[in-house]
């Protein structure tokens, strides 16, 4: 059994739907353990001040994890061990080791300073909360100051995996993660109440790293503490110096939307990150799994002078995003009410909690294709080593959020039009805390900002790209709104004969309208032959699960 399992940790997946494809099924299991996370999450709690503290705790580590992790990050790394590969194995191990000291030695100062004047910095998280909550977050951050150390030296492990296209351990890691928080929520929390939680997050970042090792090993690299070679070190901090400030951008962004939801009504923040965490599901399975599987070869199609394969494959991405993007988007707007009640509609989530949540999910839903383009593009870019013009568009876009949220937020107060048009549009004009929505709308707004901005300067420095996409963007179009209709006028008829009381008639209502929905945006697509369901019923129908492993690298200098 454990040499099966080894072998399967070290088979090499070549072709980007393939990969793909293995990627997003792992990452829609680790979703699904992110969705009963939730789930447990909100049956506890409900949307209430103590779940705003957990999740607001997370902003501070989650900094320091892109701002100082992502340093060492797999599209950083990538490029850097290929060229290595063709090295001795002594070398690149050599690369590894100095890079791993060097990242220990910066998080341990790091997280030592922030464990010391954090009473000072959790006031720029939450400004709202009270003395209590404060004195928890205080408690929460200082103990989920270990994750960021684990994760980053995941991914770091994590980016070797990858060069040697081992996808699926790096594929497992999330679903580990998830699996020690819910120990957290089910075992931890009730012995040590909410420092049971932190440690549950704790706990997840150790088996992220856990299984990254065995396929590190068999490859004959052997990660150790060793003397640091500045040179090198530096040569890497430069590359993705503008990487770091780009994802530092993004969780400053939101810092900015969790502070200001402190300030709003109590369960403001507990309901944004559910609705995030809920439109996380496609971007995961679409947007990050097209974009992690391209990279690799992306960056090798451009370090060997092939600049016409290299834009091909982001096109061929593309397409396949889009055609997947289109109808998650809209079938999550339908099915909006079924998706929140079905998967957080438990215990103390009510149903006021669960119609904020919907609406939330609704705006933040606009965005997830253009989140998942920036994904791929902005690796496209990496992968050239072009840093400067994701770098520019990123702050750009973070602070055309922050800008946004307070604009709308203000408006939503003193206009009294557009509030009534945004709840009326989302059916919550009865619901107390719908200024909450003015967040994932300044989220939405500045990410579809950021991709119109960055397929301009792809276009322009690459070319092809816009017209590859085009028919793929149309003709998903045409089937997802076609799709979305006939879902939602079976919903509504169901909704005659099926209340909203039920967990199994919510189920019902949102499984057979969105089935109906899915199979007319089918039926479209083959009418108008769809190049990427050809293409996606080729790779489905492919040997993809009796690939060759590799044969391990003998161990040793």
């Amino acid at each position: 059994m454990v040499s099966r399992l080894t072998r399967f940790l070290q088979k090499e997946f070549i072709g980007l739907h393939q990969a793909a494809f293995l990627l997003a099924s792992a990452t829609l299991l680790s979703q699904l353990l992110g969705l009963l996370r939730d789930r447990l999450l909100a049956l506890a709690f409900g949307a209430g001040s103590n779940l705003d503290v957990y999740y607001a705790a997370f902003r501070i580590p989650d900094l320091i994890y892109v701002s100082v992790a992502s340093f060492v990050s797999a599209t950083v790394l990538i490029p850097l061990i290929i060229q290595k590969m063709d090295d001795e194995k002594a070398e690149l191990n050599r690369f590894l080791n100095s890079v791993i000291s060097a990242f220990l030695l910066a998080m341990v100062v790091i997280t030592g300073l922030l464990f010391i004047f954090m009473p000072w910095l959790v006031w720029l998280v939450a400004p709202g909360f009270d003395d209590e909550a404060t004195k928890t977050l205080i408690l929460l951050s200082r103990m989920m100051l270990l994750s960021p150390l684990l994760l980053g030296l995941s991914n770091l492990l994590g980016s070797v995996v990858q060069a040697y296209r081992q996808f699926f351990a790096f594929a497992l890691s999330p679903l580990f993660y998830n699996l020690g928080i819910i120990v957290g929520i089910l075992w931890l929390y009730p012995l040590l109440g909410m420092p049971g939680l932190a440690l549950g997050v704790a706990l997840g970042a150790v088996c992220h790293l856990a299984i990254q090792l065995p396929p590190v090993w068999k490859t004959g690299l052997k990660p150790k503490l060793a003397k640091i070679n500045w040179r090198e070190v530096w040569q890497v901090v430069s590359i993705s110096l503008p990487r770091t400030l780009t994802l530092s951008a993004n969780q400053l962004a939101l810092v900015a939307l969790v502070a200001m939801a402190s300030l709003l009504s109590k369960g403001s923040i507990s309901v944004f990150n559910f609705a995030f965490n809920l439109q996380s599901v496609p971007l995961a399975i679409v947007g990050v799994s097209y974009s992690v599987a391209a990279f690799p070869v992306l960056a090798g199609y451009f370090s060997s002078g092939k600049i016409k394969d290299f834009v091909s494959h982001i096109v061929s991405a593309s397409r396949h995003i889009i055609f997947w993007a289109l109808p998650a988007t809209i079938f999550f707007i339908v099915l909006r009410a079924q998706i929140v009640r079905v998967i957080l509609g438990s215990g103390r989530f009510d149903w006021s909690a669960t119609r904020l949540t919907a609406a939330c999910l609704a705006l933040f839903v606009i965005s997830v294709g253009a989140q998942s383009l920036v994904l791929l593009l902005v690796r496209g870019y990496y992968a050239a080593g072009r840093t400067k013009i994701p770098l520019v568009l990123n702050i750009t876009s973070s602070i055309l959020v922050i800008v946004l949220a307070f604009g709308l937020r203000e408006a939503f107060d003193s206009w009294l039009f557009f509030r009534y048009f945004i709840e009326g549009l989302l059916r919550v004009s009865d619901v107390a805390g719908s200024e909450v929505l003015v967040l994932p709308l300044a989220f939405s707004l500045g990410m579809i900002f950021n991709l119109v901005a960055l397929a301009i300067f792809f276009e322009r420095h690459f070319g092809e790209w816009l017209a590859g996409v085009s028919n793929t963007f149309f003709q998903s179009f045409a089937g997802s709104i076609l799709g979305g209709t006939v879902a939602y006028v079976v919903l509504d008829r169901l909704g005659h004969y099926w209340g909203l009381n039920y967990f199994w008639s919510i189920l019902g209502q949102g499984a057979i309208a969105g089935l109906a929905g899915i199979l007319v945006w089918l039926a479209i697509l083959i009418l108008l032959k769809s190049e990427e369901l050809v293409e996606l019923s080729k790779s489905l129908l492919a040997k993809t699960w009796k690939a060759k492993p590799i044969a391990p690298e003998a161990e040793g200098l």
